[in-house]
């Protein structure tokens, strides 16, 4: 079972952080899904992804080679077939403790201005950490991104 990562945005959006984890969960040989709740957005962020630099191959979900995408961007309640060992997740949408079990890490982003993600990304905590998912916190609050206790 994978640990759930919990990224508190206060200083930069969640676009500045997405390449870096994307990133990473690549050069571990990783599938990443990414999961937001709005399609536009992950519409925007697809073309943003294009555009940023180091190159980060992807797809939105719904295409004839999903199976196949290092990256697939979905809509919560769409079903990732590209096997993911990381999930990220955006704006609220829900990583269910039972989806822990088949992933490497969790990744849940939230923007620490707004109280609503705020509590949700608190109810997220309380459901994965009940459920015996190992989960950390991270802030940006002092300019870089720190693992809190």
């Amino acid at each position: 079972m994978g640990n759930a990562l919990f990224y508190h945005l206060t200083r930069s959006p969640a676009e500045a952080l997405l390449p870096i984890l994307i990133g990473k969960s690549l050069q571990a040989g990783w599938r990443v899904e990414l999961r937001g709740v709005d399609r536009d957005r992950l519409s925007r962020l697809d073309e943003r992804l294009w555009q940023d630099d180091g190159f980060l191959p992807h797809g939105m979900a719904g295409g004839p080679h999903d199976a196949r995408q290092p990256v697939l961007l979905t809509v919560a309640g769409q079903a990732a077939t590209n096997a993911p060992a990381c999930l990220l997740a955006l704006d609220g949408a829900e990583i269910a403790p039972s989806e822990c079990e088949g992933l490497q890490r969790a990744c849940i982003l939230f923007d620490g201005n707004d109280p609503t993600a705020t509590d949700r990304a608190r109810d997220q905590w309380r459901s994965l950490t009940c459920a015996g998912v190992t989960a950390e916190y991270w802030s940006e609050q002092g300019g870089g991104w720190e693992r809190k206790r």
